[in-house]
């Protein structure tokens, strides 16, 4: 049985080999990141940063409170004012998806039902982000990602 000697090129396939499949790991991992990157939040973020103070004032004097519960394949959007009363606001839009990838946002047709919005969604188990965008009567935005965990 004769013995077989490491030589320079051996070490080199090794080390050449290894850098590959760290390259090509980082490569798909790459191109996954891209592909499932849902996009811009805004499209200037200079502006949106100049007007983040005078919207968050009004936002929070608002006084809204928000909570959210998925349950029996029903979403429920609670908002309530200062005093824990419901709220029924002017305008909803709402997204609900998850944080890492966009393929899952559902848009419900929430309805008041007195106490709080409620639509019905079929949703995975796992955390769920709902995207909420709310007006009241004199137009004032409110705006809130709710995360929802469900079991």
């Amino acid at each position: 049985m004769t013995e077989r000697q490491i030589t320079g090129k051996h070490v080199f396939i090794g080390f050449a080999s290894a850098f590959a499949i760290i390259i090509g790991v980082n490569l798909v991992l790459a191109f996954s990141a891209v592909r499932t990157f849902p996009g811009l939040e805004v499209k200037n973020s200079y502006v949106a940063s100049q007007e983040f103070n005078d919207r968050k004032a009004a936002q929070e004097g608002l006084g809204w409170t928000i909570a959210a519960d998925h349950a029996d394949g029903m979403l429920t959007l609670g908002i309530t004012d200062e005093a824990g009363e419901p709220v029924e606001v002017a305008r909803l839009e709402a997204t609900v998806g998850r944080a890492t990838h966009v393929q899952d946002d559902q848009t419900p047709e929430f309805r008041f039902d007195g106490s709080a919005y409620v639509a019905p969604v079929a949703l995975g188990d796992g955390n769920w982000n709902i995207r909420m965008k709310a007006w009241d009567e004199a137009g004032t935005l409110f705006q809130q990602r709710v995360v929802l965990h469900k079991d």
